[in-house]
């Protein structure tokens, strides 16, 4: 029978990418290519029933089931949007809840996970934030989301292609956890996507960010939202302690590792908050001439917030205004707002263990 959260003694193999089961494996007094036959059977075949895998030896399966197991997150709803977007809450114990989104497009399918229960950095348009944080995921809990979810799609003839961190949470806060994770993702024995094709969206996390481009260099974007740290210091909190300045300059660092790599800076346009030609034209003194091309979000509303979107004619100057300068710009479309499942509004549930908010004290969160 397949392997179930059981003990809390069992080692979780998706929590491990290829380097490690071997390195697991080896401590078992087995050799590493057995790593390489579990995640076949894994990741490529769908397989997570140990006595299904019959090129191992029986004595390594027993072994197994005594000792691990492959736990998928269990699903407390979905719900399917009009325009064939689907959000699933995953249930991550304690009460507590995750959400994770696909988004079929013409041309490409994108998966956006999760990294955390909740987050703690506090931006101001964003229903995670206004929920708290309660923890970190583990790398299990996060390679477990891609399996679900690509389990569910092949089942109506539907494929994933691109994986973005773009759910709940930082992913640069639980580094320890979303770096084996995305090594899972773009090994061609896991999930076999190209590093272009897994994107880590991060407000800001400047050390975390430098270490990223040595131990796992995938695509990046940056929640920028404002041209100017006095605007940025209130909409994205992280900025009083890593400034845009010092953003950017890690931010080429990063692009500069591959020569024909841009980042993608996100940037939500908030009704007569950061929309105007002037910000527009901020933007580009920031931008030009770099490896940067920007994504304009509408604001998608969640219930108690402050803010409103802009007008529609009102995006289209500022990406005409980036555009005609030099700074490429696109407007995302929305996907999902009618099962709150646009960017901005996962809320998930979440019980709160930190009231820390960035203008008072350190931020706990963060698994360097």
């Amino acid at each position: 029978m397949a392997a179930t959260m059981t003990a809390p003694s069992r080692v979780n193999l998706l929590g491990l990418c290829r380097e490690q089961l071997e390195a697991f494996f080896v401590a078992w007094g087995e050799k590493p290519f057995r790593a390489r036959q579990l995640m076949q059977w894994v990741y490529q075949r769908g397989v997570l029933d140990f006595d299904d895998m019959t090129d191992i030896s029986r004595s390594l399966r027993e072994r197994m089931q005594a000792h691990c197991e492959i736990t998928l997150p269990q699903i407390d709803s979905e719900q399917r949007s009009a325009d064939g977007t689907i959000k699933w809450l995953l249930n991550m114990g304690a009460a507590q809840g995750i959400e994770m989104v696909y988004i079929p497009e013409p041309g490409r399918t994108t998966l956006c996970i999760s990294s955390q229960v909740g987050c703690a950095l506090d931006c101001a348009f964003c229903a995670t934030a206004q929920q708290g944080f309660n923890r970190n995921l583990s790398t299990a809990e996060i390679v477990g989301q891609v399996l679900l979810a690509k389990r569910i799609v092949q089942a109506e003839g539907r494929h994933i292609s691109n994986v973005v961190f773009m759910g709940m949470g930082e992913p640069l806060a639980n580094y320890r956890a979303v770096v084996p994770a995305t090594r899972v993702m773009i090994d061609d024995l896991g999930f076999g996507l190209s590093r272009r094709r897994v994107t880590i969206s991060t407000s800001g996390l400047v050390p975390q960010l430098e270490r990223l481009g040595e131990d796992c260099n995938v695509a990046l974007a940056v929640s920028l939202h404002a041209p100017d740290d006095a605007l940025r210091n209130e909409l994205v909190p992280i900025n009083r302690i890593h400034p845009i300045a010092e953003l950017l300059e890690a931010c080429w660092r990063y692009a500069g590792r591959q020569t024909s790599r841009q980042i993608t800076f996100e940037y939500v346009m908030l009704d007569g908050i950061n929309d105007s030609l002037a910000h527009a034209d901020a933007l580009v003194q920031l931008l030009r001439g770099r490896p940067a091309k920007v994504n304009l979000i509408p604001f998608n509303p969640f219930p108690g917030t402050r803010f409103e979107r802009s007008k529609a004619s009102v995006i289209d100057a500022f990406r005409e205004r980036l555009n005609t300068r030099g700074v490429r710009t696109t407007t995302r479309r929305t996907r999902g707002d009618d099962i709150d499942a646009a960017c901005g509004q996962l809320a998930g549930r979440v019980l709160d263990r930190t009231r820390v908010r960035l203008g008072d004290k350190p931020v706990r969160a963060v698994s360097a």
